[in-house]
């Protein structure tokens, strides 16, 4: 029985670590390749009856600052300032989900959803939190910020079958990303926290002052270098 144990505790050993391998490995690839695929692209196909992904990676100087300025007011305004947690934004995260006893917020930052969205499974738990944790910090080491926010903006969802903001301009709009205007750059980063709800509905009252917050202070939001 001891020995059983021995060997399933070398068995869990080895595996934590060639994940981190691949992490590792997939992470030094894709700093200087394009992300074609990520895990969430992936577990979407093989999980959906008759799904098609739509993607199309696009470089950096070809996706308009509108959007990338947009993206960092919705999601992460302190993307510049952190290396990849924004312990500030957790806490205050914290709270509002203690103050209405329920989920309302998260603290993760875009590092942390770029993490998820290459590697893990869009599942609560410990063990996935904890790998994100590891990935991300990891990712901050190996990647710069602009890096971080390109491959961000090209594997994003934006609804069923539709990741990167290439894939998602032509869908809505039927153009190019680098030839999006502040009010659509701040409407498709408003879908954001439910893409594939606001695909088929129109905006509500929360998206609405989601979009004006954007659109007021997008203007304050530097790029990566």
């Amino acid at each position: 029985m001891k020995k059983f144990i021995l060997r399933l505790l070398l068995f869990f050993v080895c595996a934590v670590l060639l994940v981190q391998i691949w992490i590792f490995t997939s992470l030094a690839y894709w700093r200087f390749f394009p992300v074609e695929s990520t895990m969430f692209m992936r577990t979407y196909y093989l999980t959906t009856p008759n799904a098609k992904v739509v993607h199309e990676w696009k470089d950096s100087e070809d996706i308009s600052d509108n959007f990338k300025r947009a993206v960092i007011t919705a999601e992460d305004g302190r993307f510049l300032d952190h290396h990849g947690f924004d312990w500030e934004g957790i806490e205050d995260a914290l709270k509002k989900n203690e103050k209405k006893d329920e989920v309302v917020a998260g603290g993760s930052t875009i590092s942390q959803q770029l993490a998820k969205n290459l590697f893990l499974f869009n599942q609560r738990s410990y063990v996935r939190k904890g790998q994100e944790a590891v990935a991300t910090w990891m990712m901050e080491r190996m990647w710069s910020k602009a890096r971080i926010l390109e491959v961000y903006v090209n594997s994003v969802e934006f609804g069923e079958g539709i990741y990167g903001i290439e894939a998602a301009t032509q869908h809505y709009y039927g153009k190019s990303a680098k030839s999006l205007t502040k009010d659509q750059a701040a409407h498709l980063a408003s879908m954001l926290p439910n893409p594939r709800y606001y695909q088929d509905h129109d905006p509500d009252g929360k998206f609405k002052a989601r979009k004006r917050m954007i659109l007021r202070y997008m203007q304050y939001s530097h790029l990566p270098n």
